[in-house]
């Protein structure tokens, strides 16, 4: 290793509210015991951004606001949303709204602050490539591995910098149905608000959104409301939007027990978390959005006009792009016909895919165990289990659905997660000081 390579305990990849949770957590860590956990953290986009592109107006979080980044793991924290609140000033009005759920836009604030705290430890602009072995690594164990930093941002260049940890938070990847590529009227809704933003509403006259989800709910609404000239289609492979089970017992399922009782349980008892509760989160929306559309179809029924049009149990077969806008090829499941539909913009809101830190592993990927289904083997504090050899820990945040539930993924459990990695690396560094020593 060259003498002027960086070294830290912890290197994060990605920085979007998971790696900022983690980094909450280590500095709370560092004040309690004292230790040497160092921290940089990476990330290739300019700025901490976190669904910017679905920032709608008025649209609350699905959450209450005391799972932010600390509160559950830590409720006097000074990165939690009660203290990003009375910071600025807003304490008793957000009360006085007695709301638990804030907007989005508001979240996000939140999220801006609490990262201000941490600039000095995350490096915009900055993609990691690839993970190496130490320098002249010949076999035997592996303590510590270089990060192949590329720099995206005016500078450019190519920076090493060594890790004892590794925490993988490189986010969710957009899923678009297969034989459906992206381009300039066809987006996903990861990139709604910046492609929308670029088009002539005056121009507009249909548009289209994919999907049954909150999302698409949202995204529907908020284009109805926005061009109010526009025929807006809603296709959907369902009859109708459908509830999200928000109730008490139901959302035990994003506890942090139930993340024990998901990772300890048979494969039975995994299949049936996803088989009775998957409409918590997929899927679904909330009672307000559908409502709120709802009503707008009657008051166009009212006004003898027809401007929502409900495509339910239709798919998208085939789009073909044209100079301006897109001829979609639907399938009509109820009839099984076949027609097309030409539209000024279509916005898929399919969901994502888990994140796959495969690619990026580079050189530890041979270390990493599977299971029988070729997926990666996850211990419950989220270190992959690797060979004997291997002392680096490598932790995901993302990508642990398969081990962890539901949950893996959402904001729920970022508080405890992020805890529970950042105890696991104070552990692992006390017990190499004691050693030693």
């Amino acid at each position: 290793m060259e003498a002027n390579t960086e070294a830290y305990e912890v290197v994060g990849i990605g920085f979007g509210p998971a790696n900022l949770s983690l980094a909450i957590a280590l500095e709370e860590q560092r004040g309690k015991d004292e230790n040497q956990l160092t921290a940089a953290f990476f990330e290739k986009q300019p700025s901490l951004g976190w669904h910017r592109n679905m920032l709608l107006p008025d649209t609350k979080m699905q959450i209450s606001f005391l799972k932010d980044l600390a509160t559950f793991r830590n409720p006097a924290s000074q990165w939690s949303f009660i203290a990003y609140l009375h910071a600025a000033g807003r304490l008793a009005q957000f009360v006085n709204n007695q709301n638990f759920f804030p907007t989005r836009n508001e979240f996000h604030d939140y999220l801006e602050w609490a990262e201000s705290s941490f600039s000095d430890r995350v490096t915009y602009n900055s993609e990691v490539n690839a993970v190496h072995l130490p320098d002249g690594h010949a076999g035997g164990p592996v303590d510590t591995v270089r990060v192949e930093v590329k720099d995206n941002g005016p500078r450019g260049g190519t920076r090493l910098v060594e890790a004892r940890n590794l925490v993988i938070s490189t986010g969710l990847v957009p899923k678009m149905p297969d034989g459906v590529d992206r381009g300039e009227r066809v987006w996903h809704s990861s990139e709604f608000l910046g492609r929308f933003h670029t088009l002539d509403p005056s121009r507009v006259r249909r548009f289209a959104v994919v999907g049954a989800g909150q999302s698409a709910a949202e995204i529907t609404r908020f284009v109805y409301d926005t061009i109010p000239d526009a025929e807006v289609y809603a296709i959907m492979p369902s009859y109708g939007y459908s509830i999200a089970d928000d109730t008490p017992y139901a959302n035990r399922i994003f506890d942090a027990d139930a993340v024990d009782d998901y990772y300890g349980g048979t494969e039975r008892t995994r299949e049936s978390f996803w088989r009775y509760h998957r409409n918590t989160n997929y899927g679904v929306a909330d009672d307000e959005v559908i409502r709120d559309l709802y009503q707008r179809a009657y008051d166009d029924e009212v006004a003898r006009i027809k401007r929502l049009h409900l495509l339910n149990l239709s798919r998208v077969q085939r789009v073909d792009q044209t100079a301006d806008g897109a001829r979609l090829t639907m399938h009509s499941v109820r009839d099984d016909s076949v027609y097309d539909l030409d539209v000024d913009a279509i916005v898929f809101a399919t969901g994502y895919d888990s994140m796959d830190p495969t690619a990026l592993l580079g050189d530890l990927a041979p270390y990493c165990l599977r299971d029988d289904e070729g997926r990666l083997r996850v211990e419950r504090d989220y270190r992959l289990v690797t060979k004997p050899e291997l002392n680096v820990g490598i932790y995901l945040q993302g990508g642990t659905e398969h081990t962890h539930g539901l949950a893996s993924s959402l904001l729920s459990n970022i508080a405890i997660r992020s805890g529970e990695i950042a105890d696991a690396i104070a552990i692992d560094l006390a017990s190499r000081q004691h050693t030693t020593v």
